[in-house]
Formats: structure tokens, C-alpha cells, sequence
């Protein structure tokens, strides 16, 4: 099948195939239903856009969307799960403030007795985590910062330190593509882990219960921006800085049930629908199994082209949700990107360029992106390639 063939199999659903970073596509079945609720909510006869936090009716929204998240990723009661403002970057001071304890230090910095946390930094992400976390205490690199972020040191030769209060790192680098294939286990487990999971949440089965906390934006994988999803062991909670702000005190969040103030209704909506679809399609096995074929699809475009493709990332560390990648060589040819991206666009294939900081292409295949645009996208690249050689 040629691409342009493989482009009316996409085009007769959708106008045109979305590969963007964040905020990503959506299934298309859960824009249709929130086309229809957008002007009655459940026969109520307004908009879910209009509904009152503290009506009846948004507390079983609230009650059915923890509950879905629960089952699909098997959360244990010992977590709670909180639904949030502020995005991935409001956690980056969210955590410090709830979690960075004075254990063992006497040195004073920062006007108070240090306090320490662990990072490990494999990205641009888990890089402004860290640089946001040094205004609230000591933080510990367990690992060498890689002069390229094409890998993750391996967990068997971290250094953590005996006082730290958590160990954070990046559970999938957005704009680097490298993953961790699993919950890391680093070699002196002395504090809770914290995780980033917002790129790869609800793409395949993940073990919670080895997490302190993981949080998560909803506009990768798990609807639109606005809310943020976390994850935290209760007894955790309680140890919160007097100076953070109560909106991000998870002891207060979780004691008023996500509402103690007005939450983002819409976006968790949305998020409830999202999840409610996964479960639909047969849940976070079946997004891994989507996930695996979609990924490969493009890595094997990528390695069989002779290095007209060409990825940076160590297979390993390979990310299944982020594929950046250059064309005409390691570096890249300004020409043949442009040309590249020029292409894609006039087949309907849009949000394929790279970050601002790493140039190239990146194509970010989401649980939403179908198997048919996956299809569609490999075949260009190499349709572009046989024409470009």
C-alpha cells in the first residue's frame, strides 16, 4: 500500500493525523461524546463546562474517575489519588514542599538546616524538576548528568544519599525520548521514590505500589490540560512545609476529596471519558500491546534506513510514547527536515517537529494515535526517503 493510499484510510475518520507532543489527540470516540455533553451534561440540561463542583452530580464524576484510574492501574488503598492544578511543572515544587524533610544535616543553607532530596536527571524535564527543587533544600545527583541525554545511567550504580527525603526521576523524557522500562529498583533504596509519569501514564501496566508518588498531566495520554493527576502514599501525607500554598498541600487536597477548591470539571471529564474508552478497548494490556507495534513500526523505519534516519537514544532506553529523530544523518540536513516536515503536512500529518531545543522530528504516538496513522507516517518516511537518497 502506497502512502497515499495508507492516507485516505486516515483521512476518512479524521482530517488530518495529530503526532503532537502535548496537549496530544484525543480518541475520536471521546470527542464525539464530549461533543454531545458540552451542551447537556447527562440530561441535565446544562453544560458540564456549567456544573458546580459542589453539586451531587460532579461528586459522582469525581468519584467514578478515581475509581476507573484505580482499577485500570490496580492503585492499592494505601495510595490516594488527588486531582490537581498547576501541571507536571506545579509538582515540581508541589514535591519538595510536601516531601523534603531536615534529616541528618547541621549545616545551615537556604536560611534553614538543609534538607535533602535525590534526582536523577535523564532530561530537559527531570532537569527543570531538580533546578526547581534546589530552592527548597540540597539535591543529591545520584548519577552522573549524561552530556547527551541518549540514555539512563544504570540504577545499579546510583548513589543516593542515607539522608534523602525521596528519590525523583523522569519516568519518560518527552523531549529526548528515553524511557525507563520499568520502576527503577536503585541499589540503597534508603527514601520513597517519586516519578514523572506524564508521557507514558495509562500506556501500558505500570506496579504503583513501588512509588512514594507518581503525578502526571492529563494532556499526553490522558485527556486535556488543566488537571494533574497524583498518586501518593497516604502515609506520606502530613509532612508538608508550612510554607507551601494550601493548593498544594496534598494533605489538604486529599482530606477535601480533590474540591477544596473549584477543580478543573471540564478537563477531569474529559479525563473520565479517556479512561472509560481505555477500559472500552481492552484496558492498559492492550494500550502496551498498541503501544509495542506502533513504536517498532517507526524505529524499524528509522534502523533499516541505512542512516538516512537516524536516532540518538540507546535501545534500551528507547521511548515508545516520543520518537525523535533527524534525517540526512545524525546531525540532520536543515533542507531535508523542512522538505520532510513540508511533506508530511500536505499528507495531513501535522505535529511532527522537533523541540525548539533539540531541532529535527519528533513524533509523539499517544495512546490515541491509531495504528493507521502510525502506518501512514512510516510509509512516507519511506517514500521520502527513496525520493531523497
Amino acid at each position: 500500500m502506497s502512502a497515499c493510499e495508507a492516507a485516505k484510510i486516515t483521512r476518512s475518520s479524521q482530517s488530518v493525523s495529530l503526532f503532537n507532543a502535548g496537549p496530544a489527540k484525543l480518541p475520536r470516540p471521546v470527542l464525539l461524546k464530549l461533543q454531545k455533553e458540552l451542551l447537556d451534561y447527562n440530561g441535565l440540561g446544562y453544560s458540564i463546562m456549567e456544573l458546580s463542583h459542589r453539586s451531587a452530580a460532579y461528586a459522582r464524576l469525581n468519584a467514578d474517575t478515581e475509581q476507573m484510574l484505580r482499577e485500570s492501574m490496580s492503585i492499592p488503598c494505601s495510595h490516594a489519588i488527588l486531582f490537581m492544578h498547576g501541571g507536571g511543572t506545579g509538582q515540581f515544587s508541589a514535591i519538595p514542599l510536601n516531601f523534603m524533610e531536615t534529616k541528618g544535616r547541621t549545616t545551615a543553607e537556604h536560611g534553614v538546616e538543609t534538607r535533602t532530596a535525590d534526582y536523577v536527571v535523564t532530561g530537559l524535564w527531570s532537569s527543570k524538576a531538580a533546578q526547581e527543587a534546589k530552592k527548597f533544600g540540597h539535591i543529591n545527583m545520584v548519577c552522573p548528568v549524561p552530556e547527551k541525554f541518549t540514555y539512563v545511567p544504570e540504577p545499579a550504580t546510583w548513589a543516593p544519599s542515607i539522608d534523602a527525603s525521596y528519590l525523583y526521576y523522569c519516568a519518560n523524557e518527552t523531549i529526548h525520548g528515553v524511557e525507563f522500562p520499568e520502576v527503577p529498583t536503585p541499589p540503597t533504596p534508603h527514601a520513597p521514590l517519586v516519578a514523572d509519569i506524564s508521557s507514558n501514564f495509562l500506556s501500558r501496566p505500570m506496579d504503583v505500589s513501588k512509588l512514594g508518588l507518581a503525578f502526571a498531566g492529563a494532556q499526553k495520554n490522558a485527556g486535556c490540560a488543566g488537571l494533574t493527576i497524583v498518586i501518593v502514599q497516604r502515609e506520606l501525607l502530613g509532612r508538608c512545609d508550612p510554607r507551601c500554598p494550601v493548593v498544594l498541600d496534598y494533605g489538604i487536597v486529599e482530606k477535601h476529596s480533590s474540591v477544596y477548591n473549584t477543580p478543573p470539571v471540564w478537563s477531569l471529564f474529559v479525563f473520565n471519558q479517556v479512561l472509560k474508552w481505555i477500559q472500552e478497548t481492552g484496558g492498559l494490556p492492550a494500550m502496551e500491546a498498541m503501544n509495542k507495534a506502533k513504536s517498532k513500526r517507526i524505529f524499524d523505519a528509522i534502523d533499516q534506513s541505512g542512516g538516512f534516519y537516524s536516532s540518538a537514544v540507546e535501545d534500551k532506553w528507547r521511548s515508545r510514547m516520543n520518537i525523535p529523530f533527524r534525517v540526512g544523518g545524525p546531525n540532520g540536513s536543515q533542507e531535508l527536515e523542512t522538505a520532510f516536515l513540508t511533506g508530511a503536512e500536505a499528507r495531513g500529518m501535522v505535529g511532527l517537529k522537533g523541540h525548539r531545543s533539540m531541532g529535527g522530528i519528533r513524533a509523539s504516538l499517544y495512546n490515541a494515535v491509531t495504528e493507521d496513522e502510525v502506518f501512514l507516517l512510516s510509509s512516507y518516511m519511506e517514500e521520502f526517503m527513496s525520493a531523497n537518497r
